[in-house]
């Protein structure tokens, strides 16, 4: 499952970590976040994500996708 976030500030984070830390994948948009405020999110969601293995890709200008380790066969 993907979940779609659209944060308006920095103090939205804990909406994405509490979303990643269930184990959905994060599609973050910050078009709506200034940018010292959305350098901080990704900041705070590169942490996350290398914490928990997973990735983090830009897919579209302000726009990222965590995701999480790929399980093994």
């Amino acid at each position: 499952m993907v979940k779609t976030l659209h944060p308006q500030s920095y103090a939205d984070v804990c909406h994405v970590g509490d979303y990643f830390r269930q184990g959905n994948s994060v599609l973050m948009d910050l078009s709506a976040v200034p940018n010292a405020e959305a350098r901080q999110l990704v900041d705070f969601a590169a942490g996350m994500v290398v914490a928990r293995d997973g990735s983090m890709e830009r897919v579209a200008s302000k726009v990222f996708l965590l995701t999480h380790p790929k399980e093994e066969s």
